[in-house]
């Protein structure tokens, strides 16, 4: 499955273009490389993303080409989440 239609379908992020655009940016490691929105991921992957101050870590436990809003938590595993005390310039939002 692609990386942006899992991150929407788990609803990690909410919308498929915010995934693709999120990793664009680099903002996300797929078993600790780069990875672009096109990258093929599996079931016991190891995805890291980076949201503005925070990293979370999630492990790929299932993949569904849809799923209920109560079927998402079973998608995956959160593995760390850790806030970053400073925010690199490239990492910044502005059109928030």
């Amino acid at each position: 499955m692609r990386l942006d239609k899992f991150l929407k379908v788990s609803r990690l992020i909410k919308r498929r273009t915010l995934a693709k655009e999120v990793a664009d940016q680099g903002r996300i490691t797929v078993n600790g490389n780069k990875a672009k929105a096109s990258s093929v991921i599996k079931e016991n992957d190891e995805l890291q993303i980076r949201f503005g101050q925070k990293v979370v870590t999630v492990r790929v436990d299932q993949l569904k080409e849809s799923a209920k809003k109560d079927e998402t938590a079973n998608m995956y595993t959160i593995l760390n989440e850790e806030k970053l005390d400073k925010v690199e310039p490239e990492f910044i939002d502005d059109e928030a």
